[in-house]
């Protein structure tokens, strides 16, 4: 059985917007068709990207410009003929090789027995010796043309497979770095169907409880995406690949992509799907489409999803609206999201599978955010390049101004503590160590960055166990004051006693004048962003959304201290408590910091092994996109 007579009326498909119209006709109807979606992507990508030989012709295959007189921007005519034939041969495979009579099937949905067949033949039509992470082997055409499929490929594969078949129960589940499936009543049943980085282990068929219960990042403590049809749509718009090279991409890629994800979004398709979100945003950042939301806007809408759908427990939301601020040099904000990111890490526990994550913070930590400051010393100490009084120097002095405010405001410095706090936090318990020397050398250059008068203006509280605190009451964790409500607990709090309330340290020097504290980490901003994309006009400044109500004060009556005036914050993990003195020192103490920051004692390893420095490359920028 192969295509219907409406699917085949789209076809050919001429240009971006042909394909566009088939998505859509798709998403309107109780299951698009996974299938005929990921050849139709897989072929046009093949040939803008893999084999991009226009314009010259390849037998059977035509291309259009999509401008008039622009030859270089050409798009395959996409012909129905050779998408039914693969359609067929995809089908007919999978129908051939699963005997749906030999399995039992319940009111509950599919077994686990007929779901590891299904992942059985994915993985069984593979070549069985090729490179698992190159570019461009994500789609159903790369599986029928070239029996190559990366990780989360062939998890979308089984899926698609799952409904050929018919089993409509069968789902893709995502983190923010692997993919499996979900199946049975209400999607509680689980079974992993791929391998996850470079070991290539066949864990297929097994469940997914032990990584939920160990706290890995990989598995998001259970907080991952459960797919519907459309958001499988959506998954397969994300991976699409733009890149020619690792430094070029397809701009027609590019422009089919970001109209697939506005299609979905408008639909409200994304709205559980915040890395989609993420990719978009950038998109529109890098050339925005006229009449549309602003990335901002987007990326907000981003982390606001995490927050209330995943239990705010996604990192990559933080990430990309970091990346949205650090490419508009917008300091604050940045810093501000790196702290987010890093203070929903801390709840984790690292393992070596969450390799992927643990660069990324490796990168922003010892070359993005060092960059940042280095840049923006250089900038608040150098004049315009116009000179004082030209049209050059005026044109600078809004930069350098915003520079020069940037390091002399405690809220910045504030933001950095946080981000390595939770950093910190996140190695404590955790079977493999995270921080290494590498990492306490830059952290001196950071904190460097801004004077001592400016680092003695953030009170830093260090919170002990209260026989009176619910949270350390519960746990047997030897993590003190591990959360149990919503978390929050670390944010920097809004104190507001009269400024002559003693400090609670001794790093707290309040102004001499009266003010209002600052409410400082009160908000869901963040990003991750492997693309330096183009700056575009923002209006206005960036607000944080909201916390819950709850993200109250640790302290309770009998022990709160008094109140300074001025950026206050609460260290949760044990190195930055010891640290709490070092860090608003007139003088830092390079050698002291880094005897902290990498002293394993402080954290109880279960395993005493260390991580050599230069193990993973600073390439934050540079990282190839990831399909999931």
């Amino acid at each position: 059985m192969g295509l219907h007579s409406a699917q085949k009326k789209h076809f050919p498909l001429r240009g971006i917007d042909g394909v566009v119209q088939l998505f859509d006709a798709e998403l309107r109807k109780p299951e698009p068709d996974l299938a005929l979606l990921s050849l139709v992507l897989g072929f046009v990508e093949h040939f803008l990207a893999v084999n991009r030989v226009i314009p010259i012709n390849v037998p059977g295959v035509r291309f259009e410009p999509l401008e008039p007189d622009c030859p270089t921007s050409c798009f395959p005519t996409v012909e129905l003929g050779m998408i039914s034939a693969l359609y067929e041969r995809f089908t007919a495979q999978i129908r051939g090789a699963v005997d749906l009579s030999q399995y039992r099937r319940t009111a509950a949905g599919s077994s686990r027995e007929l779901v590891k067949k299904v992942s059985d033949v994915i993985w069984n039509s593979l070549s069985r010796s090729y490179f698992k992470d190159r570019a461009h082997i994500q789609s159903l055409f790369s599986l029928i043309t070239g029996t190559k499929l990366d990780s989360s490929g062939v998890a979308f594969a089984v899926v698609a497979a799952c409904q050929v078949l018919g089993l409509n129960d069968v789902h893709l589940a995502l983190s923010e770095d692997h993919a499996w499936v979900i199946f049975g009543k209400n999607g509680e049943e689980t079974a992993e169907v791929t391998w996850h980085g470079k070991g290539n282990e066949d864990r297929r068929g097994q469940t997914v409880t032990a990584g939920v219960n160990e706290k890995s990042w990989l598995y998001l403590k259970g907080s991952y995406m459960k797919c519907d049809r459309n958001m499988e749509v959506a998954f397969m718009v994300c991976a699409i690949n733009p890149s020619l090279d690792l430094h070029t991409d397809s701009s027609e890629l590019l422009l089919l992509q970001q109209k697939l994800l506005w299609l979905l979004y408008d639909r409200g398709d994304l709205d559980r799907y915040p890395m989609a979100m993420g990719t978009l945003a950038d998109l529109e950042d890098q050339e925005p489409i006229p009449g549309k939301e602003n990335p901002l806007k987007i990326h907000l809408k981003a982390v606001s999803s995490a927050q209330k759908h995943y239990n705010n427990e996604h990192i990559y939301p933080y990430m990309y609206l970091a990346g949205f601020h650090y490419r508009h040099r917008s300091v604050q904000e940045a810093l501000r999201s790196w702290a987010e990111a890093a203070q929903v890490m801390q709840d984790y526990n690292y393992f070596r599978e969450d390799e992927e994550i643990y660069k990324e913070f490796f990168d922003i930590a010892n070359d993005v955010i060092p960059t940042l400051l280095k840049e923006t010393a250089t900038a608040a100490e150098s004049p315009g390049e116009g000179g004082e009084g030209t049209e050059g120097g005026d044109k600078d002095q809004p930069k350098q101004a915003a520079a020069v405010s940037a390091l002399q405001d405690p809220e910045c410095f504030a933001h950095l503590l946080r981000f390595y706090d939770g950093i910190c936090k996140w190695e404590e318990g955790s079977p493999t160590p995270v921080l290494h020397v590498g990492w306490a050398t830059y952290l001196v250059q950071s904190l460097s960055r801004f004077d001592a008068q400016v680092r003695q203006k953030v009170t830093i509280i260090t919170k002990e166990p209260d026989p009176q605190d619910d949270d350390d009451q519960s746990s047997e964790d030897f993590r003190e004051g591990r959360r149990r409500g919503p978390r929050r607990e670390s944010k920097l709090e809004d104190q507001s006693s009269p400024l002559s309330a003693a400090p609670t340290s001794p790093c707290s020097q309040p102004a001499a004048v009266a003010a209002q504290p600052k409410k400082v980490g009160e908000g869901g901003l963040r990003r991750r962003s492997s693309q330096g994309l183009r700056a575009g006009d923002i209006e206005g400044k960036p607000k944080s959304p909201s916390l819950p109500d709850s993200a109250s004060s640790p302290f309770s009556p009998e022990q709160a201290p008094p109140s300074p005036a001025g950026t206050v914050i609460t260290f949760q993990s044990e190195k930055m408590k010891g640290m709490k003195e070092l860090l608003c020192a007139a003088k830092v103490n390079s050698s002291a910091i880094k005897l902290q920051l990498t002293a394993q004692s402080q954290v109880q390893m279960k395993r005493q092994k260390s991580t050599p420095a230069g193990d993973y490359s600073m390439s934050f920028l540079k990282r190839q996109r990831k399909s999931l």
